[in-house]
Formats: C-alpha cells, sequence, structure tokens
C-alpha cells in the first residue's frame, strides 16, 4: 500500500478535567478587567469621543456610589437581581431551563395590587402578609403550570415559561386599564396601604432584609437538605433518579413551586417596598438578566450577590454617562451587554482548552 501525508486540522477543541482552582480563579479575573476595558472602549464608541476613555471609570464609579442616593440606586437595584437569581437557582440546577422568572415576578406584584383593592381598608400589618401570601401562590402557580406539563408530557419548558411571560404582561395590563377606565389614563396610581415600612432610611430597607436572608437559606436548601440533594440528582440524570427511587415528577414539580414562589415574592417586594404599584414594565428584564447573574454564579447563592453586585454597578454607572452625553436609556444595556458577553465567553476557557496541532500524519491510502 501507498503511503501518503495527510494534515491533522490546525486545532481541535478538548473538555478540561483538571482545571486547578486557581487558574479559573485567575481567568475569570482576567475576564472581569477584559470586561471593563471592553465598557470603556464601547463607551467611546458609542459616545463619540466625547467621554475620555481615562476618565471612565471614576465617572462609572460616582455614577454608581457618588452620593447617597446613587448607592441606594445601586443596592436597590443589586438586591432585585439578586433575589430574581437566587429564585432561579434550583430549577436550573435541576436542568429546568426557567425563562420566565419575569412573568412569575410580574404575577406575584399583580397579586399584591390585587389583595390591596379586595382589602383596602384593613391595617398595613395583616395586609402586607396577605399580599405576600398572594404574591407568592401566584409565582408558584405559574411555575407549577410549565412544571407540570414538562413533567407529565415532556412539554418544552423554555418555550412554555417564556410564552407564560407574555400572559403575565397581558394581564397586567388588563387589571390596570380595568382599575385606571374611570381616569382614562392607563397608568395604574401609586397604591396609598401595602407598604412595608422604612428600614435605614429607604422604603425597601425590608426588602434588603429579606432578600439577604432568603440568599442564606437557599444556599443550605441546594447544598445541605434531601430536596437540594433530589434536584441536583435529576440535574444530573433523570434515569438515575428513578434508579434510586426519587419521584421524578414530584421534583420538578415542586422546585418549580418553589422557583415560581420566590419569583412571585420578589414582585410583592416591588410593590410594597420599592414601587408601590405594577405595570407591564415594572420588573424592567431583570427576569432575563438574573439568568446570567445566576450561571456567572455557578448557580451558588452566595456568589450571586457579587456578581448581581457587578451587574447592577455597570448599569447605574454607566446610566449617568449616559445621561451626562444625552444617550438613550438603551446605551447603558449596550455597555452592560458588551461586558457579560466577555465575562461568560471566559467559561469556554475555564471548561475547554484549545489544542493546536502542528505535525503531520502519515495514513496509508485507502485507509
Amino acid at each position: 500500500m501507498k503511503n501518503k501525508t495527510a494534515k491533522e486540522p490546525l486545532m481541535r477543541i478538548a473538555k478540561r478535567t483538571d482545571m486547578p482552582v486557581k487558574q479559573s480563579v485567575i481567568i475569570r479575573a482576567a475576564a472581569v478587567v477584559i470586561a471593563l476595558l471592553a465598557c470603556g472602549v464601547t463607551i467611546v464608541a458609542i459616545t463619540g469621543g466625547k467621554v475620555d476613555f481615562l476618565s471612565i471609570y471614576s465617572e462609572m464609579f460616582e455614577g454608581a456610589f457618588g452620593t447617597a442616593r446613587r448607592i441606594k440606586i445601586t443596592v436597590r437595584d443589586t438586591c432585585a437581581l439578586l433575589c430574581l437569581a437566587v429564585a432561579l437557582a434550583p430549577a436550573f440546577k435541576m436542568r429546568f431551563w426557567n425563562i420566565g422568572a419575569e412573568g412569575q415576578a410580574l404575577i406575584g406584584a399583580l397579586a399584591s395590587c390585587i389583595a390591596v383593592k379586595l382589602f383596602p381598608n384593613m391595617p398595613v400589618a395583616p395586609l402586607l402578609l396577605i399580599m405576600f401570601f398572594f404574591s407568592v401562590l401566584a409565582g408558584a402557580l405559574w411555575g407549577i403550570i410549565p412544571g407540570y406539563f414538562k413533567a407529565s408530557l415532556g412539554a418544552n419548558e423554555t418555550l412554555f415559561t417564556l410564552m407564560m411571560n407574555y400572559v403575565a404582561i397581558q394581564l397586567v395590563k388588563y387589571f390596570v386599564v380595568l382599575w385606571e377606565k374611570q381616569k382614562g389614563s392607563g397608568v395604574m396610581s401609586t397604591l396609598t396601604t401595602g407598604m412595608l415600612p422604612k428600614l435605614f432610611g429607604v422604603d425597601y430597607g425590608w426588602s434588603i432584609v429579606i432578600i439577604l436572608i432568603l440568599t442564606v437559606l437557599s444556599y443550605i436548601y441546594m447544598k445541605y437538605t434531601k430536596h437540594g440533594y433530589e434536584i441536583a440528582v435529576v440535574g444530573e440524570s433523570e434515569n438515575t433518579a428513578r434508579y434510586i427511587g426519587i419521584n421524578v415528577k414530584k421534583v420538578i414539580i415542586r422546585t418549580m413551586a418553589i422557583s415560581g414562589g420566590l419569583c412571585g415574592l420578589a414582585g410583592f417586594l416591588l410593590v410594597s417596598g420599592t414601587h408601590h404599584l405594577v405595570k407591564a414594565d415594572l420588573v424592567g428584564g431583570n427576569g432575563f438578566t438574573a439568568i446570567i447573574v445566576a450561571w456567572l454564579a455557578h448557580l451558588n447563592p452566595i456568589v450571586m450577590t457579587l456578581t448581581s453586585f457587578f451587574v447592577a454597578f455597570l448599569d447605574v454607572g454607566t446610566a449617568k454617562i449616559a445621561s451626562a452625553c444625552n444617550l438613550n436609556d438603551f446605551a447603558s444595556d449596550v455597555v452592560v451587554g458588551v461586558a457579560l458577553f466577555v465575562i461568560l465567553s471566559s467559561e469556554f476557557f475555564v471548561n475547554y482548552k484549545v489544542i493546536f496541532n502542528r505535525r503531520k500524519k502519515a495514513i496509508k491510502e485507502g485507509e
């Protein structure tokens, strides 16, 4: 047989199995630095050079922490993202792709406002408890529905939860118009009752405390409880879970009830602690941003506090620059998107390695 020389591919990708923790930390830290540099370049490009590259980061810091009011906004946005990210963690750990946090939080917020409309003269303390119950129950229901269809009929949970976002939005629009039809504004008036008392001098002080407690409890639940173990096993392999006696259908529905209920809790906090009303864009896209926040933290609720803070810092900081340069509100979203893309891309190098081939391989002709 005649031999001929064939070239191997220039490079190939292989899965990493032995990445040291120190090296993975260095890669992720480098990604954050590169992301910040990319943000600077993007801002210069968007503003047409109106902002000096070297002053961008001081401007971002000033925008996020320059005054007491800006610090409060940064903390508020961090907590809003953190609550939704923590809510998504159990479902994602189970490999249930819950893209419906936006709608689950929105339906929870709507349920809070319905409670206020039903009991307008009730004392604040019991009214808050009813609002809390309504919101968590509504969010849980919004999670159970796709969970049931996934567990029973194998429905695609990504499309199902995504579509339910739009159902929630239309329900909110319907009720707002219904409540405000005499005024004809189509915009809901601010609630006069059902508001959490101030703590730390801000309306959402109790929201901060509740979300931090929720974060710790979620970490304990997922790492140290039987339910958390079942979630992890189902996420790894449903067949293995069935083999060891886990009721997969029950775990899926239960976990989605928890995930949806926590999103509903986020809606309650938005109504009672921050905005005091409901509207179609109340959640502001945080339900989708929280997906990235959760993945950046590898579904660890404690680490999510850092990733939530980083995203909020970028958003609030670049919003100031956009305002100073007379740009629209979407400019900061573009900058945050660029940063998150860079950071998420770094996960490729953590999990995979690129191997370059420079040798030629001799093979027999016809083989």
